[in-house]
């Protein structure tokens, strides 16, 4: 029997959000006791906790995630282990090769996910170079996902490495967690947004199969 492995942070008030950006606002709409049933209002940022990056996030007129069918969010993956690492080069992305032709998804296990809810989530994960983004690109892969804030550096002006992918319609995840649960090797993999009208980006149920 198969198991299914919960890579998602839970979307909660106070919860770590990208600096300087809109944290979700929770309000209890109506009550069991006054209206008969219970419905909360939330308020909260396409790019909340575990979420997944459109390409028009970043580029004018690039599709948006209800561009693409629901098979671009599912199917084969393989994590990468980049711990203790500054970079992730295109050497490690050769460790991985004969996964990688077989994937539809490359997750990166950076560690970063044991930081969450630290103000050193933040800074010091491991990104990829230029060169590596661009071995990955040649794979066709559907989307690459991190435990982490962001593909780019907190610092970046650019965002490079987002655009890399972005621009060949190769969408992100960040923020997974407990990608160290998951086998060598390839597993199912669902990162499923909600269907949201022109999304620019959406939090997702990310879950594995084993």
């Amino acid at each position: 029997m198969k198991k299914i492995i919960d890579l998602t942070h839970e979307i909660k008030a106070g919860m770590t959000v990208y600096p300087n950006t809109f944290a979700p606002l929770f309000e209890e709409y109506n009550r069991i006791d006054k209206d008969g049933f219970a419905e909360m209002k939330i308020s909260m940022a396409t790019h909340t906790g575990t979420h997944i990056d459109a390409p028009c996030h970043l580029i004018s007129g690039a599709k948006t995630l209800t561009d693409f069918p629901l098979e671009k969010f599912t199917g084969k993956a393989v994590v990468i282990d980049c711990r203790n690492k500054e970079t992730i080069s295109s050497d490690i992305i050769s460790m991985y090769e004969v996964y990688i032709e077989k994937a539809d998804f490359v997750l990166f296990r950076t560690g970063w996910s044991t930081k969450w809810e630290d103000g050193t989530y933040f800074t010091g994960f491991p990104t990829l170079t230029e060169e590596a983004a661009a071995i990955l690109v040649s794979f066709g892969l559907k989307a690459v996902g991190f435990d982490c804030v962001s593909v780019d550096a907190i610092s970046s002006e650019d965002l490079k490495i987002h655009k890399i992918f972005l621009s060949k319609d190769i969408l992100i995840i960040e923020n997974l967690t407990n990608l160290d649960k998951l086998p060598e090797g390839l597993f199912g993999f669902f990162a499923v947004p909600l269907k949201i009208e022109d999304s620019d980006g959406s939090p997702v149920r990310a879950f594995a199969e084993i």
